[in-house]
C-alpha cells in the first residue's frame, strides 16, 4: 500500500522539523523550543522503530546493531562503509519516523531533531514546518568528541582496538566523510529556512531560538 503524500502532510501538520549538519545546535534548539512553547520533544535518537519489525532482510542498515560482531567492528569500518550505513539508515527509518510522528502529533505540536532527507521533507511538510541548521564541516569534525551524548562511549571503544592510534585516525576520516563539504553544500540550495553557525565560541542560543520561533510561527 502506498499512501499519498498529501494525506501524510495533513497528518504531520503539527510537526516541526529541524535538520542539518552536526554541531549546528539542532538538539539544543529542539529542547529549548520544546521547553519554551510546550511542544513534544523528539531528540535525534528517539525510539520510533518497534522491536522485531526492522528485520535484517528488509532493513539491513537499521538492523546493523543486531548483526555486528562488536563495538570495535562498529568504529573500525572504513569511511565508505560508515557513510553508506548512515545514508542507508536515514532512508530506512523514514517510514517508521513519519508513522510515529503522525501518531503523537494529532493533539499537540511536536518538534523533532530529524534526519529525514530534504527531498522527502519537501513532499510532506510546508516551508514553515522545516528549518535547517548548519555548521562548517571543519567545526563538525573538530568538535565531535566535545559533546556529552554518546561520544565518550565511542572514544572508549576506539581505545580498546589493537591499534587505538590507527582507530582514531580512521574515525576522524569517517567524520570527514559524513561531514564533507559536498554534503554541507546540499542544504543551502534545498529551499528551506536556514541558519548557519559561524563559530563555536559565541553563544547565540537566545537569538537562534527567537529566529526559529518566528519561522515556525510559535511567537
Amino acid at each position: 500500500m502506498v499512501i499519498n503524500n498529501h494525506i501524510i502532510k495533513h497528518y504531520l501538520r503539527n510537526v516541526l522539523f529541524i535538520n542539518g549538519t552536526a554541531y549546528a545546535g539542532k538538539s539544543t534548539m529542539v529542547k529549548m523550543l520544546a521547553d519554551e512553547y510546550g511542544l513534544i520533544h523528539c531528540g535525534e535518537n528517539y525510539e520510533c522503530v518497534p522491536g522485531g519489525i526492522a528485520t535484517p532482510e528488509r532493513y539491513p542498515n537499521l538492523s546493523y546493531f543486531q548483526t555486528m560482531k562488536d563495538w570495535q567492528e562498529f568504529v573500525s569500518r572504513t569511511p565508505e562503509q560508515y557513510g553508506n550505513w548512515i545514508q542507508g539508515s536515514t532512508r530506512e527509518v523514514v517510514e517508521f519516523e513519519v508513522t510515529y510522528l503522525m501518531c503523537i502529533s494529532q493533539k499537540q505540536k511536536v518538534i523533532v531533531d530529524t534526519n529525514i532527507p530534504a527531498d522527502v521533507l519537501r513532499e510532506i511538510a510546508d516551508y514553515s514546518q522545516v528549518a535547517v541548521m548548519l555548521a562548517p564541516p571543519s567545526m563538525s569534525v573538530e568538535h565531535f568528541f566535545n559533546r556529552d551524548d554518546d561520544k565518550p562511549f565511542f572514544l572508549e571503544q576506539i581505545s580498546k582496538l589493537d591499534d587505538p592510534q590507527w582507530g582514531m585516525a580512521n574515525f576522524r576520516a569517517i567524520l570527514e566523510k559524513i561531514n564533507s563539504q559536498e554534503r554541507y553544500d546540499e542544504w543551502p540550495g534545498s529551499g528551506f529556512f536556514t541558519l548557519i553557525r559561524k563559530d563555536a565560541e559565541t553563544d547565540t542560543r537566545a537569538e537562534t531560538m527567537e529566529a526559529l520561533a518566528k519561522h515556525f510561527k510559535l511567537a
